[in-house]
């Protein structure tokens, strides 16, 4: 029996027990900067408790779970500030953890974003262990964890939230599990705007999978059912606890790269078959397109109807606050204005070099061959969050739910020795941890 035989043949462990150590990281990274966050307030005669729980947008979510919706503040300059801009499922979940358990409305949320940020490192796991293999997978999650604005995630914030249910969806679809991918959709799309990510990124694997079924079915000597070598290694893949070295590629797919190998200049080399989505009936992949889009659709919808503003009434709540979407028109300018003096202009030159850096990682996604259902997602988040004209102190925790562009910088960590890998995550978790209290304590978040 050959090395390959033995690996294949060798059963793997539960899929939350290869996160184990990711987990563990990450709650690890997470209390440092809780801790230093609790310090650095005291410090400084402030409440890291309220800090996370009842300061910026936390205080609109919980007055939402309270009191409903209906409340808006009208500002001097003339602009309306409605609660109606923030989707639901976080004071639903806020109310509930309120009614069940001594908690307040705050700390429910708080406790619901400590929850959901492990969720939502269990999910990020989930897919690059899918696609690149756990090592990777372990180091995405150590990334997402130590991200210069990180402390949001155990923030009274519907962040990391989404994060979860958008991780899941997505390793939903590679799964070929449709249903939940179109229900985890759905509530994805309850919780913040952007969830349209995720339901084009559902609509789009589930249109390549009718697309490639097709092509599939009329060609010459081609077979695809699950009976073949093929589908067999695609549904023993897909099975929990199966690992991802397992997969193999379809019918038509490109040969997939030696394993460590790279498909492009930093990008790790997916798993072989990685791209292939266990294939399911045709009922269940369109049940999931008509499910996707329910929640945002529908809460979008009932706003237009209690503002008696028609369907797209939600763009004029978004209005109020100065959001909206001009093609990154606005953000441009807020750069360009940073260049006309000497101090700012180091702010402004950051500010190019990091989204410089996000449209390099997402092109090394591209060109790494990342599934097409990430690609969709990650680009609609980057879209979303570059080009809108929202507050631009708004835009890094608007991007922390594109995890996917962090792959690649996975894969390279992931490739170091474990002692120098681990020095590395040390070192940016310290810095995560002192720049999140010096954030929080200063302009903080929006």
């Amino acid at each position: 029996m050959t090395d390959l035989d033995t690996r294949v043949a060798r059963p793997h462990a539960p899929l939350l027990r290869r996160a184990a150590p990711a987990l563990l990281g990450y709650a690890a990274v997470r209390a440092l900067g809780l801790l230093v966050l609790v310090v650095w307030s005291a410090a400084r005669g402030k409440s890291a408790h309220t800090l996370l729980t009842a300061r910026w947008d936390s205080l609109w979510y919980t007055r939402v779970a309270e009191l409903g919706y209906g409340y808006q503040v009208r500002l001097p300059n003339g602009d309306v500030h409605s609660n109606l801009a923030f989707f639901p499922l976080l004071p639903w979940l806020e109310r509930l953890g309120h009614a069940v358990t001594p908690l307040s409305y705050a700390d429910a949320g708080f406790v619901v974003s400590l929850l959901a940020s492990l969720a939502a490192a269990a999910g990020i796991f989930a897919v690059a262990d899918r696609v690149y293999g756990p090592r990777v997978g372990v180091c995405a999650v150590l990334l997402w964890a130590v991200l210069p604005v990180g402390v949001v995630q155990s923030m009274a914030y519907s962040e990391s939230l989404f994060t979860a249910l958008a991780a899941w969806a997505l390793y939903a679809v590679l799964t070929g599990r449709w249903l939940s991918a179109g229900t985890l959709a759905a509530l994805a799309g309850l919780t913040r705007p952007v969830g349209m990510a995720v339901v084009a990124a559902v609509w789009t694997a589930a249109v390549v999978s009718f697309v490639r079924e097709r092509g599939t079915r009329h060609t010459p000597g081609a077979h695809h059912d699950e009976h073949t070598p093929d589908a067999h290694a695609a549904t023993h893949a897909s099975t929990p606890g199966a690992h991802s070295d397992t997969h193999a590629p379809g019918p038509g797919a490109p040969a997939a790269p030696a394993p460590g190998a790279l498909v492009s200049r930093g990008a790790p080399a997916p798993a072989p078959g990685a791209s292939v989505i266990p294939r399911a009936p045709l009922w269940r992949r369109a049940l999931a397109l008509l499910i996707a889009p329910l929640g945002a659709a529908g809460y979008v919808l009932w706003v237009g109807h209690r503002t008696g503003t028609g369907p797209l009434g939600y763009l004029d709540v978004q209005a109020g606050w100065r959001n909206g979407f001009d093609g990154g028109y606005a953000f441009a300018r807020f750069v360009g204005d940073k260049f006309t003096s000497f101090p700012s202009a180091l702010a402004g030159l950051g500010l190019i070099i990091g989204v410089a850096l996000l449209i390099w990682l997402y092109v090394t996604g591209v060109r790494g061959r990342q599934p097409v259902a990430l690609l969709v997602y990650t680009g609609v988040v980057l879209a979303l969050a570059l080009c809108a004209s929202s507050y631009f102190g708004s835009k890094p925790r608007l991007l922390m739910p594109a995890f996917p562009v962090l792959l690649p910088l996975a894969g390279a960590l992931a490739r170091l020795r474990v002692p120098r890998s681990a020095l590395v995550v040390a070192g940016l978790a310290v810095a995560a941890a002192v720049y999140g209290a010096f954030w929080l304590n200063g302009s903080g978040p929006p």
